[in-house]
């Protein structure tokens, strides 16, 4: 699957590791519906974490479409609450 991070690039990630990135969306999502900007925090920096290790950048000048769309570290508990009301499956497909 490809994702994006806002304001970065997308990233190559193996289907593999699908349930890893499905089971930190439900966290992030979890804190954002309790407004609990810490856990929020964390688990917005984990997501990008795991991303990042287990994903390969893409270049810049490639635009594939984008399976999944995700946030960048300045974003606020608003704007992610934003993108989750846009969407039935959390920021990660699946």
């Amino acid at each position: 699957m490809i994702v994006r991070i806002l304001s970065e690039g997308q990233y190559a990630v193996d289907d593999a590791h699908a349930d890893l990135l499905n089971a930190l969306d439900s966290g992030l999502e979890r804190a954002v519906e309790a407004g609990d900007e810490a856990g929020f925090r964390s688990a917005l920096t984990e997501m990008l974490a795991q991303v990042r290790t287990v994903g390969e950048r893409l270049p810049d000048d490639s635009l594939e479409p984008s399976d999944a769309v995700v946030p960048d570290e300045t974003s606020s508990l608003e704007e992610v609450r934003a993108m989750l009301a846009d969407t039935a499956e959390g920021l990660i497909p699946g």
